[in-house]
């Protein structure tokens, strides 16, 4: 298996600022507690300025919670908030440079879309914006949405309201926008597209862009880095390719993609380390990766597992496992096998559609297969 936790690549620092100015947020030990329940924990959390940082986690995780605390909608119930090194938790929300892009988009039915973006730079004053005019079209440019300026949003796709209500939050040019799942209500391929073009946009703006989310694509797809939530407690911050190959815990291996887990125990000795996984049966491991005798959860991810066809042998010395193959199924760009362990655990292996071998592509359900995988391609948690 692999390496443990503690060995893992560190966690990128934020993007900084050559000048030494401070992060465009900064979190020192926020909590939130409604009545007698906590549902943020302390959280520690430190976003660079120009930083595409998403917090991703399940339904009630906290995500929420989090952001409008940064927002001001909500007041910490401990900790300190920092904007640029400015203490904002007493700040209302308008006193804080930022704005927020929601699901709902939110947009003025009765204004064009030229008068949706302006209303933003009509509220905040013309002494800071004395040219409007010039801002608006530069949003418009931005977002694509140029010849669309004159229409009512009840004349636009889902697609078009959601660009001009990202137009809006970046108009005045905060330090930081915050992005309240604001995807959810978009189809799966018009989701895609706005994936990419929300990264590019943060991009060319060099705005902040905080992105609450409980979906792993968008997070892994636009973050510079990310932060796994899950009850109330930041469970990881990392790169996206980090926290896929290297998860702190079995809640991060489970949550960002597929992957197998199973419960087993560490056995290191001078010789070599095993791992005596339930279901599956003694198997090699790196050494150190955990005390010996400690209970552990193995992960490993699908594409990490490899497969052919015909029964395994000499089990114990290669780490290959006698299976059976209980579904094939193609999804278009991969397929994936299911299959089960004569000892009985249940594995999931996939290949990418384009490379599958004609050997895999031929197996049907109840055929002898042979699933193994390296020691390096597998993680060892702490149980």
């Amino acid at each position: 298996m692999t390496t443990p936790a503690s060995s893992a690549p560190a966690a990128p620092a934020p993007a900084g600022r050559e000048d030494g100015k401070p992060p465009a947020i900064r979190l020192a030990g926020v909590t939130k507690t409604f009545g007698s329940t906590t549902v943020v924990q302390p959280v520690d959390l430190t976003i660079g300025d120009n930083e595409f940082f998403s917090i991703l986690g399940p339904s009630g995780c906290g995500k929420t919670t989090l952001m409008r605390m940064i927002a001001g909608f909500e007041t910490p119930t401990g900790g300190s908030i920092e904007l640029a090194g400015r203490p904002v938790e007493s700040l209302p929300t308008r006193k804080r440079d930022l704005n927020m892009l929601f699901q709902s988009y939110a947009l003025f039915p009765h204004l064009s879309v030229r008068d949706n973006i302006g209303f933003e730079l009509k509220v905040r004053g013309r002494k800071r914006f004395p040219d409007r005019e010039a801002a608006v079209e530069a949003a418009l440019a931005l977002v694509r949405m140029e010849r669309f300026a004159d229409r009512k949003p009840t004349e636009l796709s889902g697609g078009q309201r959601q660009r001009v209500a990202l137009a809006r939050a970046i108009v005045s040019r905060p330090a930081v926008v915050l992005l309240d799942e604001p995807l959810g209500a978009l189809d799966q391929q018009l989701r895609k597209e706005m994936q990419v073009e929300l990264k590019r946009m943060q991009r060319e703006v060099g705005i902040t862009f905080v992105y609450v989310t409980h979906d792993q694509e968008e997070a892994l797809t636009m973050s510079d880095r990310i932060a796994v939530m899950s009850e109330g407690r930041v469970q990881q911050v990392d790169a996206p390719r980090a926290i896929y190959d290297h998860p702190a815990n079995r809640f991060v291996a489970g949550f960002i993609g597929t992957c197998n887990l199973f419960d087993a125990v560490y056995h290191g000795t001078p010789a070599g380390a095993t791992v005596d996984v339930a279901g599956l049966g003694l198997l090699p491991a790196v050494t150190g990766a955990a005390g010996p005798g400690a209970d552990v959860t193995v992960a490993v991810r699908p594409e990490r597992v490899g497969l052919r066809a015909g029964a395994a042998a000499d089990h114990d010395r290669s780490g290959a496992i006698a299976a059976t193959l209980l579904d094939a199924v193609f999804l278009g760009d991969e397929w994936r096998y299911i299959v089960r362990a004569e000892q009985g655990a249940q594995l999931v292996v996939t290949r990418p559609s384009g490379v599958a071998d004609d050997e895999l592509t031929r197996l049907v359900p109840g055929d002898a297969v042979t699933v193994s995988w390296r020691p390096d391609d597998a993680r060892v948690l702490a149980a």
